[in-house]
């Protein structure tokens, strides 16, 4: 009778090419991933929008305002490639008093795929 906890050299080096794939496959999974966290993507904030006809928008001048359709306090969206990815809260920058930042106060999951509403 064979003693199933006896390691076979057959099982070892099986196991070893295992380990070794599959550490080879971590690496380079590693620099794929490396690469793709560098690209670079343009963030904006989306302070509101309006809808206007081009006649008011041709009268528009130095000083005039553009009223949104977002009011004060509301969350502003955080826009990455054109989609929605979190909401947050319009902040001044501790180190530059002089510059606007976001607070994020939610992380918009990805879109749902349901049919049904």
């Amino acid at each position: 009778m064979t003693n199933p906890f006896e390691s076979k050299s057959h099982d070892k080096a099986i196991w070893q090419q295992e380990s070794a794939i599959s550490s080879q496959d971590d690496k380079l999974g590693g620099r794929n991933l490396d690469s793709i966290l560098r690209i670079p993507v343009t963030i904006q904030v989306v302070l509101g929008s309006a809808t206007m006809p081009v006649a008011n928008l041709m009268k528009l001048g130095r000083g005039a305002i553009v009223p949104l359709d977002h009011r004060v306090g509301e969350p502003v969206d955080v826009v990455v490639n054109g989609r929605i990815i979190a909401r947050g809260e319009v902040v001044v920058v501790e180190d530059d008093n002089s510059r606007f930042g976001i607070s994020l106060t939610e992380i918009v999951g990805p879109p749902s795929n349901d049919l049904n509403g």
